[in-house]
């Protein structure tokens, strides 16, 4: 059984970056053919697929968040991290990591982890 935990402050001020890490178990972020994702939900929207790294190391971001976005991994420790520098209010958010396949399709997910900005 695989599980994703999201990490990191419930709480970034203003032009600040944001900063959280996807922790997983019971399986590797190195397996073939897995996708590991950011995605967020603000409060009354639907989801917004942030971006990925791969099961190779390579990232993909929404063209819309491309320019603040950066997903690294560590896989000693089995993580990654998502970085969205410049945050303002509208990056509040429900913030999940995901697993998801080359279908499309996510089988995992974390809990989220709610981060609000504001000064």
């Amino acid at each position: 059984q695989v599980q994703l935990q999201e990490s990191g402050p419930g709480l970034v001020k203003p032009s600040q970056t944001l900063s959280l890490t996807c922790t997983v178990s019971g399986g590797s972020i190195t397996t073939n053919y897995y996708y590991w994702s950011w995605i967020r939900q603000p409060p009354g929207k639907g989801l917004e697929w942030i971006g990925y790294i791969a099961y190779s190391g390579s990232t993909y971001y929404s063209p819309s968040l491309k320019s603040r976005t950066s997903i690294s991994r560590d896989t000693s420790k089995n993580q990654f991290t998502l970085q969205l520098s410049s945050v303002t209010p509208e990056d509040t958010a429900v913030y999940y990591c995901a697993r998801g396949d080359d279908r499309d399709e996510y089988d995992y997910w974390g809990q989220g982890t709610q981060v609000t900005v504001s000064s």
